[in-house]
């Protein structure tokens, strides 16, 4: 039989969130779920956190899939080569992020942080920052209408 209290659920609570993990300049990274905390082996979940008008370095996380839900404020996704595709997601929102696709998280209002849960298909909080010029040619502040991508 197992032992199901100590090997059972596991709450790591809010103000247990380690920032001690991989960041990207203009975003904060919290973990929550990790094989420290929680005895997870496949899974990594955590919090990200975007200020007003900031915007992160181009980025990828390697062979993991990422996924986002967004809590609170909007944020402008950029992806591709080049950084090419874009799009708006706000509260409510899901974002799935594929293996070694680069991207960069922007927040898309001038007065509220973006505020994101995140999960990983693994363990290694792998973010390898990349050095793409046009990272740094989109325009910020940058607070497109409802509906306007």
């Amino acid at each position: 039989m197992s032992d199901w209290k100590a090997n059972g659920i596991k709450i790591i609570r809010a103000g247990e969130l380690d920032t001690n993990t991989a960041q990207t300049p203009g975003m904060t990274r919290a973990a929550a779920i990790t094989h420290a905390t929680a005895g997870a082996s496949k899974l990594w979940a955590g919090t990200v956190v975007v200020a007003p008008d900031a915007r992160t370095a181009a980025h990828h996380h390697g062979e993991v899939e990422t996924v986002l839900y967004i809590v609170r404020g909007r944020a402008r996704f950029r992806w591709g080569d080049h950084l090419e595709f874009s799009e708006v997601a706000g509260p409510g929102d899901f974002i799935f992020v594929p293996p070694y696709v680069p991207h960069q998280e922007m927040n898309a209002d001038p007065n509220e942080p973006v505020e994101a849960v995140v999960v990983r298909s693994g363990q290694e909080p792998v973010v390898v920052n990349l050095d793409i010029k046009e990272a740094n040619e989109f325009p910020v502040p940058f607070h497109p209408r409802p509906g306007e991508n």
